[in-house]
């Protein structure tokens, strides 16, 4: 009986519990934290299958990412109970994301009408050529004063045209007035809030903003983008502040994690270390467009009344994806923890650079067509050096982005706020303090994607268990990594790599490309190559003419 009485005292203790759906690249996690303290309470975690039908093709399984969202609340609530956590606490659910994979389902049956597309699919690159092409002057950020994008195979507009013009399926359900498209957080939404039976098509203006048909000005779809791809509009969801109620709350995965690293000041920025890797910068309710590869994005909306209030990012395709290339791939790998140690064997690099362009450079090239290369390598480099090399090459993109930030801001930022998955890999930590020369600050607590979410669905307006004010936000204890090596040494390592990526530049086209950077030959003009070849000729001729008057 006094079991009984303590346990339930503890649960009324507890008080307001607010949970977040995690649905990242890999894996989906539901996690459920204390309103009060930001403690995570509990979690649960299944990885998601990725599927590569073609050569830079990316899928996943629709029906698997809602069963994995189903799995992971199931288990967490579970776990709560055996801690006698009263899971009736939980007052609001928040969802975040893969931000640009791309899906399209029927209304009617509730089925998915293709795979989901991945963010760092690569299908569209000819799509995107033909676009480019068609602009004045060949311009990629021919969208951009509207988007704050570039026209790329990142964003979801491309992705969606590709399935309308290649699956008949969807074509058909555009036609009878049946499909629907959204990002992830919309299939998830439509389906936890009654499917076909009502379920709610929405998203929130993070996840818009990534689609290339959302002005970030007029906070809406907009007609011409839609026009300009061919887009129906009937079939795009309804779009909605990030901290609202509608059945669920939802929230793009690196708005949220600037959220949970309460980047809420102008110039705070925060860097996301997953699948890629993503450098979110805050710079208020204006956005801010970038001179330097950068994109423009909204960061949160919280509240319908509210401002919105926009970021400068960075996006890296490949950070934490190397890993399972290093383990499927090469086999140079069993574990994540064994290409620290591998890499921490050695401490250098031995002039061994690695771009891992799989899927293109993303911020701040913009170049679909580099492709991944591994150079610098002698008789003396082994896969340790490799290893090492792999974790620089996260750095060095990271230093790409802060530069190209810093140049866009004027102002620059003095430390770097960390989280995600590879935060837990500490030689890459400091090898990022080293390489950028300044100190990086990792929190103890690393799941600030999932917090970030949960706080913008529990100060959701009719919610309200979480307040957002800074004063009242918890105080996160957080490790610092110094920079250790001298600035000189860290340059020299970063010339370097710029010298690796150009090597990486140009690689992979689906048409012959001189867009100006590159050497043009002699020959490639048909007429100039006989003219130059004939007067060698002639050349020759006229000295063996020369040579037998002798």
């Amino acid at each position: 009986m006094n079991g009984t009485m303590a346990a339930s005292s503890n649960r009324i203790m507890l008080g307001p519990l607010v949970a977040a759906i995690d649905q990242g690249t890999s894996s989906t996690r539901f996690l459920v934290f204390n309103a009060k303290t930001a403690e995570l309470l509990s979690h649960h975690q299944v990885e998601i299958k990725q599927s590569f039908p073609k050569e830079g093709w990316v899928e996943e399984d629709p029906k698997e990412i809602l069963q994995s969202v189903y799995e992971c609340m199931d288990r967490t609530c579970e776990k709560m109970t055996q801690l006698n956590i009263d899971i009736s606490n939980i007052k609001a659910v928040g969802v975040t994301n893969q931000r640009e994979t791309t899906l399209v389902w029927d209304k009617e049956t509730g089925e998915p009408l293709y795979n989901a597309i991945v963010w760092l699919d690569l299908r569209t690159q000819s799509t995107v050529e033909r676009l480019i092409n068609k602009t004045p002057g060949r311009n990629k950020n021919h969208l951009k004063h509207k988007t704050g994008l570039p026209i790329s195979t990142y964003f979801s507009a491309v992705k969606l045209r590709w399935l309308m013009d290649n699956v008949e399926k969807v074509h058909e359900a555009v036609l009878s007035h049946r499909a629907m498209f959204g990002t992830v957080d919309s299939w998830l939404i439509w389906s936890l809030t009654g499917g076909k039976k009502g379920g709610v098509h929405c998203t929130d203006v993070t996840n818009a903003s990534r689609t290339m048909l959302f002005n970030i000005h007029t906070m809406d779809w907009d007609p011409e983008l839609c026009k300009y791809f061919d887009i129906p509009m009937e079939i795009l969801p309804k779009v909605r502040s990030s901290s609202e109620i509608y059945g669920l709350m939802c929230l793009g995965d690196q708005s949220a994690a600037l959220v949970g690293q309460m980047c809420f000041k102008d110039g705070q920025a925060k860097n996301t270390y997953g699948t890629g890797c993503f450098l979110l910068k805050n710079v208020g309710t204006k956005p801010v467009m970038s001179d330097h590869g950068l994109l423009t994005t909204v960061a949160y909306k919280l509240g319908r009344d509210k401002p919105a209030c926009y970021a400068l990012e960075g996006s890296v395709a490949i950070a934490g994806a190397v890993v399972p290339w290093l383990k499927n791939n090469l086999g140079i790998i069993q574990t994540s923890t064994e290409l620290e140690q591998l890499a921490a064997d050695v401490g250098t690099s031995y002039g061994c650079y690695f771009v891992p362009a799989f899927s293109g450079l993303y911020a701040p090239y913009w170049e679909p067509s580099a492709r991944g290369i591994i150079c610098g390598l002698t008789q003396f480099t082994n896969r340790s050096h490799l290893a090492f090399a792999a974790l620089e090459a996260v750095c060095f993109q990271t230093r790409e982005i802060l530069d190209a930030m810093n140049q866009d801001s004027g102002i620059h930022l003095s430390q770097l706020q960390v989280d995600g998955g590879m935060t837990s890999n500490r030689l890459l930590m400091q090898l990022q303090a080293d390489i950028l020369c300044i100190p990086v600050v990792k929190p103890s607590m690393p799941e600030t994607t999932a917090l970030g979410a949960a706080m913008a669905a529990g100060a959701a307006e009719g919610v309200s268990v979480w307040s957002l004010n800074p004063e009242d936000l918890t105080e996160v204890t957080s490790e610092k990594f110094e920079p250790q090596i001298n600035p000189e040494e860290s340059e020299l390592r970063y010339a370097r790599w710029k010298k690796a990526v150009q090597r990486a530049m140009n690689w992979e086209t689906t048409e012959p490309v001189n867009n100006g950077n590159e050497e043009t030959s002699i020959f490639s003009s048909v007429p100039l190559g006989f003219y130059i070849l004939g007067s060698m000729f002639m050349l020759i001729g006229a000295k063996y003419i020369a040579a037998g008057q002798k």
